[in-house]
């Protein structure tokens, strides 16, 4: 399979191929180490890792985010020592960037493994002790030879891979801190530097440049970071980790994290700047598998992510937003990689092309005796609408939603819409598949008996003419 390469939409808040096809970014991260790609180390079982990319397309994946390197241990560095591009790493990513192109997935690459690389600094082939050029983790934005080891890097892989429409863009620096030195300032000069060699290696051998991001842990970037994250003029969308105290990282049911995650969604869309996409590029219950050293059981997880990405979705959102796996293994149940299907298939029902939406929940108005036992999620620009309608859990209620009765009598309307002809699509989120379709006829409002559903619905609405 040929891929196309990536670019911003005209809308301005979603991609699109060279092609003009849209699209979105559905997926997850993974690691060269993690069971599903470990067996392409050396090639021991290339058979098998093409299996576990083809079972992530089939369900409706787009990317997979992945780091250069992984820094858990000693073999997968992909400088060993600085400035030797190790060969059986160099390999490992010619092989899997025909296999991932081969079944149709695209790759969100981040140069460095921030975490293992931090926390095992003393054996990094970039620390001095190493025969590195770095004195301390500050250096990678305060040494010169530092920073120009990671320019070399990024012109090695971009050269190397230049006609790959697979590495479809670039997360500069994964969450990016003090910790890895300079003022947020003096992090973002020198990340114009990179981005600027990066697309000058790209137009040296080949006619387009990737998309480029620069990714934080947690949801609201602070102490100056806010401009560099939304607003950097060398970066092309927007990405946070949306990490969030309790609800996400530490869940115990599975409703409030899809609040969170909305509410940061909403901000981080609130702080981009027309033009510009937004996505959350991590996100998982962190706090759970890395401080309790524990993990929910699949019907948990599967419900708490479908409840995450529709919640992302339908804020405003450019795909599913990006799960961390946090669990051990560190793979995502069957379960939960079937919502990725469920919200695949759902997502040829809007036209993301010219889709420019903004906040529309103040817009909709629900009646009828069963009307506030759900939360509301919904964005659309008056030609197009998108909502997604999640009950409440019951008062105390842990783990995953019990049994509910359908609510019926749901009226809901809608204001600000165009005046003409819709076609309005009802979509069951946990079923995977579209419950009703309906043609109105709009003149001052949308106004919309619910069909009956249980724990969600999705709606999406279109102007015909």
């Amino acid at each position: 399979m040929t891929l196309s390469p990536l670019r911003v939409a005209p809308g301005g808040r979603y991609f699109q191929t060279c092609e003009g096809e849209p699209f979105l970014f559905i997926g997850a991260n993974d690691a060269l180490t993690w069971p599903g790609i470990a067996p392409l180390y050396r090639r021991r079982d290339v058979a098998a890792v093409e299996a576990y990319l083809r079972s992530f397309a089939e369900k409706g994946v787009t990317m997979v985010r992945l780091m250069l390197e992984y820094a858990h241990g000693e073999a997968r560095y992909f400088e060993k020592p600085i400035g030797r591009f190790v060969p059986a790493m160099v390999r490992l990513w010619d092989d899997l960037f025909d296999l991932c192109e081969r079944v149709g997935l695209r790759v969100l690459l981040a140069p460095w493994d921030n975490f293992w690389m931090s926390r095992r600094w003393h054996r990094h082939p970039y620390n001095a002790q190493n025969g590195g050029p770095a004195a301390s983790p500050a250096a990678f934005f305060s040494d010169e030879a530092t920073i120009e080891a990671t320019i070399r890097r990024f012109e090695f892989v971009t050269e190397r891979y230049a006609h790959r429409a697979v590495l479809a863009a670039w997360d500069l620096f994964n969450e990016i801190h003090p910790y890895w030195g300079g003022s947020p300032s003096e992090q973002g000069e020198v990340l114009a530097r990179q981005s600027a060699a990066i697309r000058a290696a790209e137009l040296r051998v080949q006619n387009w440049t990737r998309l480029q991001t620069v990714s934080m842990f947690g949801p609201k970037p602070e102490n100056g970071y806010e401009a560099l994250i939304f607003r950097h003029p060398s970066l092309d969308f927007c990405t946070t980790h949306i990490y969030y105290g309790g609800a996400i990282d530490l869940p115990r049911e599975t409703i409030g994290g899809a609040v969170a995650m909305a509410k940061w969604t909403r901000y981080g869309l609130q702080n981009t700047p027309p033009g510009r996409p937004f996505t959350d590029s991590e996100h998982g219950p962190i706090h759970l598998f890395n401080d309790h050293k524990r993990w929910h059981d699949e019907a948990f997880d599967a419900e708490y992510e479908r409840h995450l990405m529709w919640a992302h979705l339908a804020s405003g959102g450019a795909g599913s937003g990006m799960r961390w796996p946090a669990r051990h293994p560190h793979v995502l149940t069957e379960a939960t990689q079937a919502e990725f299907a469920s919200l695949a298939r759902f997502c040829g029902e809007i036209g993301w092309l010219s889709f420019a939406p903004r906040d529309w929940r103040g817009n909709l108005a629900v009646s009828g005796p069963q009307g506030r036992q759900f939360h509301r999620f919904a964005v659309g620009d008056g030609r197009q609408l998108l909502v997604f309608l999640l009950r409440r859990a019951p008062r105390g209620h842990r783990g995953p939603l019990p049994p509910l009765a359908p609510l019926e009598d749901v009226e809901m309307t809608v204001r600000g819409l165009e005046a003409g002809n819709w076609r309005v699509t009802f979509f069951d989120p946990r079923l995977g598949q579209v419950v009703e379709r309906r043609e109105v006829a709009i003149q001052t409002r949308l106004n919309l008996a619910l069909p009956p559903w249980e724990q969600s619905l999705a709606i999406a609405a279109q102007k015909l003419n």
